[in-house]
């Protein structure tokens, strides 16, 4: 797929930029993380064989001293919150959320305490404060209560609205068919809503490009399309895969 047609749009809007003197920013999230995994490890391969920085959302609910043991290896890999246990709260006819309106905020907030803290303890070299909700979706009252919490972030999906309480570092491509075979997409769907992110960042808006993917339930064509695209970004002179704690900023 690397030396296929599909991928011509990437290469030829990326010329672009090279020609105009600008650099294209992106970076990968993960979601699920909770142990290791061989899912895992081939993340972790592909992403340190082109030097990707690779943010891994853990489940605190979930994990344990396994994961921070194995991660204690690896040199460009962060760990951020992801809710507390992955565990739906909504109601059967509304989209699934666990950091939504159906319990008590203190008892939301407690749990988001919690995983903060037990994170921080078990990664403390490469903790991230920053909160990735499951199903990248989070009740609008909480989000003010984020900072007192620690957060220094808040990372869903889609193009980033400024200005709230609480910066956004968010992911705009997600590899998976969610609705459909819940395995990789199509890689020509793929590779054009990454040329419309970068087109939008031509025209002004400096947000790196996130991309997302989800290691657990990756097929052979969500692994071969992250595999083209880190190696065709990591040959392009214009590119950066930044780490989400260089985004972040002081």
């Amino acid at each position: 797929m690397t030396d296929g047609i599909a991928w011509d749009p990437l290469r030829h809007e990326l010329d672009r930029w090279q020609a105009a003197g600008r650099v294209a920013r992106f970076w990968l999230r993960d979601d699920d993380a909770v142990e290791p995994t061989r899912a895992l490890e081939t993340l972790m391969a592909l992403a340190g064989e082109s030097e990707v920085p690779l943010t891994l959302a853990v489940i605190p609910g979930l994990t344990g001293d396994a994961l921070a043991v194995r991660l204690g290896e690896e040199a460009d890999v962060a760990v951020a919150v992801h809710g507390w246990s992955h565990t739906n709260h909504a109601g059967p006819e509304a989209k699934k959320q666990e950091l939504g309106g159906e319990r008590p905020v203190e008892v939301v907030l407690g749990e988001l305490r919690e995983g903060f803290r037990l994170l921080e303890r078990l990664h403390p070299a490469r903790f991230l404060p920053v909160l990735v909700p499951p199903w990248n979706r989070i009740d609008a009252g909480l989000i003010p209560a984020l900072p007192g919490l620690g957060f220094a972030a808040l990372s869903v999906y889609g193009r980033a609205k400024q200005g709230g309480p609480v910066p956004l570092l968010n992911t705009h491509v997600d590899i998976i068919d969610w609705h459909g075979t819940r395995g990789g997409r199509g890689g020509a769907e793929l590779v054009a809503e990454l040329v419309a992110e970068l087109r939008d960042r031509f025209a002004g808006s400096d947000e790196p490009v996130g991309v997302l993917t989800h290691h657990l339930v990756h097929d052979a064509a969500a692994w071969d399309f992250l595999s083209a695209l880190f190696a065709i970004t990591a040959r392009h002179p214009v590119v950066r895969w930044s780490a989400a704690s260089e985004l972040l900023g002081p």
